[in-house]
């Protein structure tokens, strides 16, 4: 970091948990001098309980740990961003994310992640009649349904109304989904691609 982090008179600073791969909102925690060191140190966050008044390590009981890919700091350097692979879910409650209680319609930017998530437990457990798991297990016919799909937005961008664009967009970023799936990929590898390109 380029600046020093500001903590509070508690001596704490707020740090915003967010997963990595797909961007969503994991926790908010806080930190102290310590638990930030610690956090730097060992690559894993480590945050301070103000209830319990001490030190811990997320994950170090359940497992669920969160490797930290980068820390980031706000224009006040008064608040944290932690960028993480969580290893399970970040809530103590068991839930992916703290954040699963309000108005939980599905804003358009989740779909992605939950489409793969979706994409990953049909490939893990697969459900009888289940259209992704069929496509799972036939590899070439994925990716011809990819070309098929690709071809049929371009059509539809020729010409065809933008409610006709949307819907073969959501077909071409859902088979694209699986096929990925299918290679033990994910879209962040692609959006990792992108990002390394832009260089």
């Amino acid at each position: 970091m380029d600046a020093q982090p500001t903590f509070d008179e508690q001596g704490l600073i707020p740090c915003v948990v967010q997963d990595a791969r797909t961007g969503e909102v994991l926790t908010l925690a806080y930190m102290n001098e310590e638990a930030l060191a610690r956090t730097r140190e060992t690559g894993e966050t480590h945050f301070f309980s103000r209830s319990r008044q001490e030190l811990w390590h997320k994950g170090e009981t359940s497992g669920n740990v969160q490797k930290v890919r980068r820390l980031r700091y706000d224009c006040d350097a008064d608040a944290l961003l932690a960028l993480v692979d969580p290893a399970g879910p970040a809530c103590h409650t068991g839930e992916r994310t703290c954040f699963y209680r309000g108005d939980m319609d599905p804003a358009p930017e989740e779909a992605l992640a939950t489409l793969q998530r979706t994409v990953a437990e049909r490939k893990s457990s697969p459900n009888p009649g289940s259209y992704t798991a069929e496509l799972l297990s036939d590899p070439p016919r994925i990716g011809a349904k990819v070309r098929e799909e690709a071809d049929e937005v371009a059509r539809a961008a020729e010409g065809e109304s933008d409610q006709r664009v949307r819907e073969e967009s959501a077909d071409v970023l859902y088979h694209l989904t699986v096929l990925l799936a299918s290679r033990g990929l994910s879209l962040a590898d692609a959006f990792e691609e992108l990002n390394a390109r832009r260089r």
